[in-house]
């Protein structure tokens, strides 16, 4: 009786873990077509520097631009780096091409961040380990119609834990209601309490420097 409850219980943890490790990707993926200007709408983590800093943050730019051997370059949509903290370093990106960049504000000035993130054999999954943290993040591509919005995921690792973060990116500075519901609720199915999840703020500084 107690081996068959021990392995109904693995079994169940087992089917927990595997449910948290399984983020769809946008099926049929086409990497061209996520590539140009983004504005970054909604940021959602469990981490800890998000939860210290979420009040600085606000809306910022992405480029993403593909690379000569197929992959993504892109920088972290949020200004917490610039704000002083490098723990949302990589968090964002989906990699020789044009660099895609994120402009973020600091002070008075503004700051370009670039990181490179390499295709992987499934498309829409990209993975990048950070030289400065240690980190590893494997982000996904949820879903995308390329010309309105994309939703995306990371998982991020490291030797003190791990945390997921999921962003809204949009085209334009304004998304519909439906696109930011989508965004907040899949934020909950993947753990997300409502105090982790934030619409960020606009603003127009730093929003004409990048291409």
């Amino acid at each position: 009786m107690q081996s068959t409850l021990l392995s109904i219980l693995g079994l169940a943890l087992l089917g927990t873990l595997h449910a948290q490790d399984s983020i769809p990707v946008q099926a049929d993926f086409q990497q061209d077509k996520l590539t140009g200007k983004w504005y970054s709408i909604g940021l959602a983590s469990n981490s800890n520097w998000f939860k210290e800093k979420k009040h600085l943050m606000k809306m910022c730019t992405t480029v993403i631009s593909a690379t000569a051997d197929g992959n993504l370059e892109v920088t972290p949509p949020t200004p917490i780096q610039a704000l002083g903290s490098g723990g949302g370093e990589g968090v964002l990106g989906v990699g020789t091409g044009a660099l895609p960049a994120a402009v973020l504000p600091r002070g008075d000035e503004c700051v370009t961040r670039n990181s490179v993130y390499t295709k992987t054999e499934q498309p829409g999954l990209f993975s990048y380990t950070s030289p400065r943290w240690g980190s590893n993040h494997k982000i996904h591509v949820v879903e995308t119609n390329y010309e309105e919005y994309a939703l995306v995921a990371t998982q991020i690792s490291k030797s003190t834990g791990s945390s997921t973060m999921v962003l809204l990116y949009s085209r334009t500075k304004e998304l519909s209601p439906k696109r930011l519901e989508r965004f907040t609720q899949f934020s909950r199915e993947r753990g997300l309490t409502d105090d982790e999840i934030l619409i960020l703020p606009q603003t127009d500084k730093c929003m004409t420097d990048a291409a």
